[in-house]
């Protein structure tokens, strides 16, 4: 059967149609009039040849930073790496905020509380996303002492962070994030694990949500024992509350709207690298554990790209690989250097740190143009081996750099100083969810497995683009299978379980909701066992998954020492990005 031409078209485009419309609308520059007036690759030359200029503070010759821009805008036109969104939105511009990740203290007083609100209004505005943990907030009910009034909790002041998200994110080029925190023990827990519940009125869409737990905490509520809330305001212990109900209502909750995840906040200060106090938030997608002040700048590597040709397959190609990774360090350590940080207590602890986050995305496309299952064993071995050869890739080339131009200032509370002999970064990697740059990088987000063979997705809220995958197209031409019926039944479905295509191939192209959550969380786990800051990883269900489902992959997580865990079941939201099968509109 003759291929229709669009269909052609896709498998040669550089850029898909949305990651075209993702470009004009977000990053390509503009004039007065709003006209767009570079090109994708004018910016990739642009993000270049501002990130290469950071060479000039450590004596860098012209020539030298000419050669380390041309490496730089080589892999971003090549769609090998690319920064997370501030950097490519910003460098080169008058903003020059750069870094996508920040979290912000938030104390116990009126001036705290919205001294915070209003530094996150200029995060949010240049691009970046904060998070907050707001157990230090007294609890609803307390009394007030200067006023003698009564105090509302945390979450109604999370009200009013998210009201202010709202508003910003209208001005902006994409939408507002936060992450807010509470911990276990704080006596508002139970209304914080209800707030996005139904009956909610749409609270905190601007917020994603997370209880932060302890190993006790989890222990106790697998043997079902008592703990005492804490009142944040004197620290007096209050009443007692059954761990096993309290992780059963976060269970619940979870499965009616996909919020709270879990923080497992003793596995992320145990594995952070600095002794200097203790992590108490994460960044919107938990993917960066950070101090209050501070921040982290991304970028991820495309691991699609990072493939060779041998009989017959595609194998890794590690000297490319290796040699991308030590680029992309640079990269985001210039990025401290040239970065213009929104507040100077940001600045200030950024310097001192110099924390960086490097990961992945296309890791699904990557194993299904090697053959390899995403639910297979395989697999995880081989996220295990990539996690490890990209922390060790990574933190070497971070050794040179402090070598040439320094240690970071706190390297004294590096806990692994003695492994080394200098270290440019606390911290070197981070695997983010990758959302719009995985688009223009036209392969798939993070680690995650495809979402569906063919889908519909929503940009800023506006635009619906139908998207159907290219390595699938490509699949079922080249072993001559295609057929008109076969795309229709694919569009209106989303996945190829109820295809007559082979078995290899299904299994190949199994989507995240076909895949059982316990090789979700497995995949999670091998990256994180290497990744010294964390994984964000969503673990999919079908609509019809139960709760007992939910508390066994949150159970799982815990036990296989994943930093967080974020869950979602399918169509448990009035609204998402991603429309999978029949919702593509296409019958």
């Amino acid at each position: 059967m003759e291929i229709p031409d669009n269909f052609l078209k896709i498998l040669n485009e550089k850029f898909s149609s949305t990651g075209v419309e993702v470009l004009k609308a977000r990053y390509l520059l503009r004039d007065k009039e709003g006209n767009i007036i570079e090109s994708p690759d004018d910016m990739f030359a642009r993000v270049a040849g501002a990130v290469s200029e950071a060479g000039e503070k450590y004596g860098g010759s012209r020539s030298e930073i000419k050669k380390l821009a041309d490496e730089f805008y080589g892999m971003m036109s090549g769609l090998e790496f690319l920064p997370n969104s501030p950097t490519l939105m910003n460098a080169g511009t008058n903003s020059g905020q750069l870094s996508a990740c920040f979290v912000l203290p938030v104390n116990d007083s009126l001036d705290s509380i919205f001294k915070t609100l209003a530094n996150t209004a200029k995060i949010q505005q240049s691009g970046g996303g904060t998070g907050f943990n707001f157990s230090r907030l007294r609890m609803k009910g307390d009394i007030v002492k200067s006023t003698r009034g009564v105090a509302s909790g945390p979450v109604s002041f999370m009200k009013i962070y998210d009201a202010a998200t709202e508003i910003i994110k209208q001005g902006g080029k994409r939408r507002g994030a936060n992450m807010g925190i509470l911990n276990f023990n704080h006596p508002d827990i139970l209304e914080f694990i209800r707030a996005k519940q139904p009956g909610g009125k749409n609270i905190l869409k601007n917020f994603n949500i997370s209880v932060s737990v302890t190993d006790k905490f989890m222990n106790d509520a697998e043997e079902g024992k008592d703990y005492r809330l804490i009142n944040p305001g004197n620290g007096e212990k209050i009443r007692r509350v059954n761990a096993g109900k309290i992780f059963n209502e976060i269970c619940k909750s979870a499965w009616l709207t996909g919020d709270p995840g879990l923080i497992f906040i003793d596995e992320v200060n145990k594995k952070h690298p600095l002794e200097l106090g203790r992590i108490e938030a994460l960044n919107p997608c938990g993917e960066v554990p950070l101090l209050p002040y501070e921040a982290c700048n991304l970028g991820s590597i495309n691991l699609k790209k990072m493939l060779k040709e041998q009989d017959a397959g595609y194998v890794i190609d590690r000297e490319k690989f290796e040699k991308t990774i030590r680029n992309a360090v640079r990269f985001l350590d210039n990025v401290i250097d040239i970065n213009k940080f929104p507040l100077p207590e940001i600045e200030k602890v950024v310097g001192k740190n110099r924390k960086i986050g490097l990961g992945v995305m296309g890791f699904s496309e990557m194993l299904i143009k090697m053959k390899i299952p995403y639910k297979s064993r395989r697999a995880v071995k081989i996220a295990g081996e990539i996690s490890k050869f990209l922390l060790d890739t990574a933190r070497d080339e971070s050794k040179n750099i402090g070598i040439e131009k320094g240690s970071f200032p706190n390297f004294k509370f590096f806990k692994y100083k003695n492994k080394f002999s200098a270290m440019r970064n606390a911290t070197v990697l981070s695997v983010a969810p990758t959302g719009s740059i995985s688009i223009i990088a036209n392969t798939s987000s993070g680690i995650e497995p495809l979402f569906a063979i063919a889908y519909r997705r929503e940009i800023l809220n506006e635009k619906k683009f139908i998207e159907i995958n290219k390595l699938f197209l490509k699949e079922i031409i080249e072993r001559d299978l295609y057929d008109r019926e076969l795309i229709a039944r694919v569009l209106k479905e989303g996945t190829l379980k109820n295809t007559d295509l082979p078995e290899d191939i299904k299994e190949l192209f199994e989507t995240s909701i076909e895949i059982p959550a316990k090789q979700h969380i497995k995949i999670q786990a091998a990256f994180q066992e290497y990744v010294d800051n964390a994984v964000s990883k969503t673990i999919n269900f079908p609509g019809k998954a139960g709760v007992f489902e939910i508390k066994n992959a949150f159970k799982l997580a815990w036990k296989l020492k994943c930093k967080g865990i974020t869950i979602y079941r399918n169509k448990s939201k009035d609204c998402q990005v991603l429309y999978p099968g029949e919702c593509c509109g296409i019958n």
